[in-house]
C-alpha cells in the first residue's frame, strides 16, 4: 500500500479528513499519518470509542500492508505520541485502546517505550 491508497483507506473511516489531507501542498506519508494520528488523539480524549476502534483497526491495516514510508511514518507519529495521549486514561480504557491495535503495532510501541538510551 502506498500513500494514495492509505489516504483512500483513511477517508473511508473518517470522510471529513479528506479536506485536511488535500489542504497541505506537501502530500506525503508523514503528513497523512500525522493528520490521522491527530484525529485518533482527539477521539481518545473525547472518548469516541466506536470511531476510535475503527480508526485503530485501520491504522493497524495500513501498517501491515503499507510500504516502508508508511510504516516509518506510523512509527514516528502514531506510536511515538501514543504514550502521551493515553497516559491519563483509565486503565480499562487504555487496555481497550491497545486491544484494538494489531500485535505488530503493540510490539513496536513496547520496543519504542521500553528501549532506553536511543
Amino acid at each position: 500500500m502506498n500513500y494514495l491508497q492509505a489516504v483512500q483507506e483513511i477517508t473511508e473511516v473518517i470522510p471529513g479528513i479528506q479536506y485536511e489531507l488535500d489542504e497541505n501542498k506537501t502530500q506525503s506519508s508523514y503528513h497523512a499519518m500525522n493528520t490521522f494520528t491527530d484525529h485518533i488523539k482527539r477521539m481518545i480524549r473525547q472518548n469516541e470509542r466506536t470511531l476510535l476502534f475503527k480508526s485503530l483497526k485501520k491504522m493497524s491495516n495500513i501498517y501491515k500492508n503499507g510500504d516502508a514510508m508508511l510504516k516509518s511514518a506510523i512509527e514516528c507519529t502514531f506510536i511515538y505520541s501514543l504514550d502521551n495521549v493515553t497516559r491519563f486514561c483509565s486503565e480499562e480504557y487504555r487496555k481497550a485502546i491497545f486491544n484494538h491495535m494489531s500485535l505488530d503495532l503493540q510490539k513496536i510501541y513496547a520496543k519504542q517505550i521500553y528501549t532506553h538510551g536511543i
